[in-house]
């Protein structure tokens, strides 16, 4: 991965988001400032870079010559859109009622180009918000926040970190983060991309920082998502897009076993939800081609 620039994978959840939010009428997750965060010519590239995978993602289609925005919503449904949808209403779901139970701190490891901080006063301005990501991701965001004139919230925190060489507990003893204070972790589009250790390690460390009862939420890949002829068709166009970027995913987990790891790090697994869960709860009766992915799972944990 090149440091010096902005994480291609964090963009591309935030070029998802903004489509959904400004394409879709029945929305799974509405983050309706994602689209002022890319001009008008990044908006042509990212679609022509899309729609240009059309022969990879869906021969059959390709084939037909479709428009490009036809096209270009064949493409959503099948790559990435329904994950990123699903995963940040499922994040925001668990927050709002960690919100009313007390939690004061909200934590997002690999925040990417998130927007709740502007986007949600009425949870936001409850709590000190901590965005943690490697430093080009951030100045990136930032930049184009100052570009549109929107002033940061001064309950936001920008925490610079590298997850796979950097310590979770140093890296917030250089912010305002305070480990006496009930906290929620958002670790989204993030599991997948660490070796296995960093992602023990950074979870160990969470536990062992913030106070019992704080909850943390990530997304994963079960372990048969890196076994050749298990793997969905899928997520191996996914994978093969991410090692195109220089991202490639290396860790999967045993979803019948998780519980037993996070429980050894410090945390008790109390919502570990199945592809076929996650299609119940955010996409039963959709009839726009949305689906939760083979091999995707929502975890929420709590220190105990």
């Amino acid at each position: 991965m090149d440091e010096s620039r902005a994480s291609i994978t964090a963009l591309m959840a935030a070029y998802c988001r903004a489509y959904h939010a400004t394409h879709a009428t029945s929305k799974i997750f509405d983050d309706f400032l994602a689209d002022r965060l890319f001009s008008p010519e990044e908006h042509v590239t990212f679609d022509r870079m899309l729609v240009e995978r059309l022969p990879l993602i869906s021969p059959e289609m390709a084939s037909s010559n479709p428009d490009a925005a036809t096209a270009l919503a064949h493409i959503m449904q099948m790559y990435g859109l329904a994950s990123s949808l699903s995963r940040a209403r499922y994040m925001e779901d668990c927050l709002e009622q960690a919100v009313g139970q007390g939690v004061q701190q909200y934590v997002l490891l690999g925040a990417g180009l998130d927007t709740f901080a502007l986007r949600r006063p009425d949870l936001a301005d409850r709590l000190q918000v901590f965005e943690l990501d490697r430093p080009a991701t951030q100045a990136l965001k930032q930049q184009r926040l100052a570009a549109l004139g929107m002033g940061l919230p001064p309950q936001l925190h920008f925490v610079p970190i590298d997850f796979t060489r950097d310590n979770l507990a140093e890296a917030l003893q250089h912010s305002a983060y305070d480990t006496h204070k009930a906290s929620f972790f958002s670790w989204l589009g993030v599991v997948c991309y660490l070796p296995r250790q960093a992602v023990f390690d950074t979870l160990r460390t969470m536990a062992g920082l913030a106070p019992k009862g704080s909850t943390v939420v990530f997304d994963y890949l079960d372990d048969k998502a890196f076994i050749p002829g298990k793997v969905s068709k899928q997520i191996q166009l996914i994978q093969a897009s991410a090692r195109e970027a220089g991202e490639p995913m290396q860790t999967g987990f045993d979803p019948l076993t998780l519980g037993d790891e996070l429980k050894s790090l410090g945390f008790s697994l109390e919502e570990n939800l199945s592809p076929a869960k996650i299609e119940e709860r955010y996409f039963q009766g959709r009839t726009d081609g949305y689906h939760a992915y083979q091999h995707i799972y929502f975890a929420r944990a709590v220190v105990v």
